[in-house]
C-alpha cells in the first residue's frame, strides 16, 4: 500500500484544474484536502458546478489554504503570474509544488530551486505532462545530432495566453543543447511580411498557431538532404496531460531540489 498523499489544487474551476481535481479524487493513494480558488471562499467544492461528487474545502487565501489543510503537494495548472506566486509561497509553507503554467524565467528558475534546496523539498515544474510530449522532445533532441535544420510548428486553442508554447521553447533548448547555433535557409532570405518565418531561438524557427478546436500539438520537422523527418504529438484531450501529473506527485515527494521538465524523472 503507498502512503496517502494529501494534495490541495489550484485553479479548479479552469479546464485544466477540473481534470486534476478527478484525478486526485480517483488515485486511490491521494486525498484531496483543499482547493484554492479566487471565488467562493469558504463553500464545500460539491456546491460548485462540476464537482457535485466531489467534497473539499475552498480558499481564496493560499496561506491559510496552507496552515489549516497542512498539505503533501500543490497541483497548480493556473496562470504564468498565479503560478510563480503559488509556487514561492508553496515552497515557503513547506509544501512540495507541481506546477504545470509556463512562463517561468531561468531567474525565476534558479530562485526558486535555492529556496526548494534551503526547505529540503522537492518541486516540479513542467512545460507539458503529456509523457507523450516528453517523448517527442526526447526524440527531437536524438535526431538534432543527425539533422541541423529545423522548424517547429506548435498548435494551440485559441484561449492560450502565452506564444510560442513552453513546450517549443523546451524542445528548441533540448536541441540547442546537442545542435552547433546556425542560421537557417538563404542567407539574403527576406521576410515580405514581418513574422512570416516566425520566432527564433538559436537559429532555429518556432511558429505558434491559435485556433479554436485545438487543445495541444507540436511537430517538429528536419530537413536533410533529400530527406525529411517529422515528429509529431497530439494532445487530444487535457486528461491526456493527468498520467505526467500523476507521475510527478509521486515522485516530488522523494525529491530535494526543483526539477523543470518531465523529461529529467522519465527514464
Amino acid at each position: 500500500m503507498m502512503e496517502t498523499i494529501k494534495v490541495a489544487v489550484a485553479g479548479p474551476r479552469g479546464r485544466m484544474g477540473r481534470e486534476a481535481v478527478s484525478l486526485v479524487h480517483h488515485t486511490e493513494h491521494f486525498q484531496l484536502v483543499a482547493v484554492i480558488d479566487r471565488i467562493n471562499d469558504g463553500k464545500d467544492l460539491a456546491d460548485v458546478d462540476h464537482f457535485s461528487w466531489i467534497h473539499a474545502p475552498i480558499y481564496t487565501d493560499i496561506e491559510r489554504c496552507f496552515r489549516e489543510t497542512k498539505p503533501d503537494v500543490l497541483i497548480d495548472l493556473t496562470t504564468p503570474e498565479a503560478g510563480k506566486h503559488h509556487t514561492e509561497i508553496a515552497l515557503r509553507y513547506g509544501v512540495r509544488p507541481v506546477v504545470g503554467t509556463t512562463g517561468f524565467t531561468p531567474d525565476d528558475i534558479e530562485r526558486l530551486t535555492k529556496l526548494a534546496e534551503e526547505k529540503e523539498i522537492g518541486a516540479i515544474i513542467a512545460p507539458n505532462f503529456a509523457v507523450g510530449a516528453i517523448l517527442m522532445m526526447k526524440f527531437a533532441q536524438m535526431a538534432a545530432k543527425y539533422f541541423t535544420d529545423v522548424e517547429i510548428i506548435e498548435l494551440h486553442h485559441d484561449q492560450k495566453l502565452d506564444a510560442p508554447s513552453g513546450t517549443a521553447v523546451k524542445t528548441a533548448q533540448l536541441i540547442s543543447a546537442v545542435r552547433p547555433s546556425k542560421k537557417q535557409g538563404h542567407p539574403d532570405e527576406k521576410e515580405t511580411l514581418e513574422g512570416a518565418r516566425g520566432a527564433t531561438y538559436d537559429g532555429i524557427p518556432i511558429h505558434s498557431v491559435r485556433l479554436p478546436g485545438f487543445v495541444a500539438h507540436q511537430e517538429v520537422i528536419f530537413g536533410g538532404n533529400g530527406q525529411a523527418l517529422t515528429i509529431r504529438h497530439d494532445s487530444f484531450h487535457r486528461g491526456s496531460f493527468m498520467s505526467g501529473v500523476k507521475l510527478s506527485v509521486e515522485t516530488v515527494m522523494k525529491l530535494r531540489t526543483l526539477v523543470y521538465g518531465l523529461e529529467h524523472i522519465i527514464e
